[in-house]
């Protein structure tokens, strides 16, 4: 039976130095979860650590580097072997015109959106099994369902395989004790278009659709303890509403007849 999503003890936050995966953190620390956060920035980590409080724990990794994955693994579990939850929220997202294209960009976008998501979860997942129930909650886009951010062609399509893929993960483990959720953000008030001409397009003074991290978050503990196997926030509710509505049916069918064997 596939466990609650809220039934792990201890969970792992990539880009748990600030925005989203920081206002993660505080949220899961509020009700009593053991939080380590990750991210590129020691400085950055040990200042959010502190303030997060509760002893909780950072280490510093660039989910782009693969390389550096599978000893990081080995390191987390070795020093939290009660981790039982993996919160893929680190990524980037970089204006790219495809007539001047940077294909270095490009290839760190997809390093650090895709491949370090998968990586990691693959990574975990077996002493994930080993626990009574785990969690891994993955964090995608309105932008993975609706790519109508033209200049980030390449951010829009990490994003709908990150949606993608979440969704065949979660059948494929349905039989198992691992909870499979997404997070399909919309515009939010954070750093995320810090390499846009103009960082801040996305606050709310400049953009009517953004919402505050607060406000996003409000939605995202809703979904949260309600089970949800998806989630979205404002703009992004109604997005993830019209794709079940549209494709919904049809996938469950191919879900029901993959899991019945």
């Amino acid at each position: 039976m596939t466990p609650k999503t809220l039934s792990f003890k201890c969970a792992i936050v990539t880009g748990g130095g600030g925005g989203i995966g920081r206002a993660m953190a505080e949220y899961l620390i509020s009700i009593n979860k053991k939080v380590l956060i990750v991210g590129r920035t020691e400085k950055n980590l040990a200042q959010t650590a502190k303030e997060l409080g509760r002893g909780t724990s950072y280490y510093v990794l660039d989910t782009g580097d693969i390389s550096s994955i599978p000893s990081f693994i080995k390191k987390v579990i070795s020093e939290h072997p009660d981790v039982d939850c993996l919160i893929n929220n680190a990524g980037v997202q970089r204006p790219l015109n495809v007539n001047n294209f940077e294909l270095e960009k490009a290839d760190q976008e997809i390093n650090i959106n895709i491949r370090g998501p998968m990586h990691l979860a693959i990574g975990f997942l077996p002493h994930f099994k080993t626990k009574p129930a785990a969690t891994i909650i993955n964090v995608s886009s309105a932008l993975g369902f609706i790519p109508f951010s033209i200049i980030n062609p390449v951010y829009n399509g990490t994003k709908a395989w990150l949606h993608f893929w979440t969704l065949n993960l979660r059948t494929q483990l349905a039989k198992e004790n691992v909870k499979v959720v997404e997070i399909a953000p919309p515009m939010v008030a954070t750093d995320l278009h810090r390499e846009r001409s103009d960082p801040d397009d996305n606050k709310k003074e400049k953009n009517s659709s953004t919402l505050g991290i607060e406000e996003f978050m409000e939605f995202v503990k809703k979904g949260l303890e309600a089970d949800k196997d998806t989630i979205g926030a404002g703009m992004s509710e109604g997005i993830v509403d019209r794709w079940n509505k549209e494709f919904g049916d049809q996938y469950n069918k191919a879900a029901e007849g993959y899991i019945k064997g």
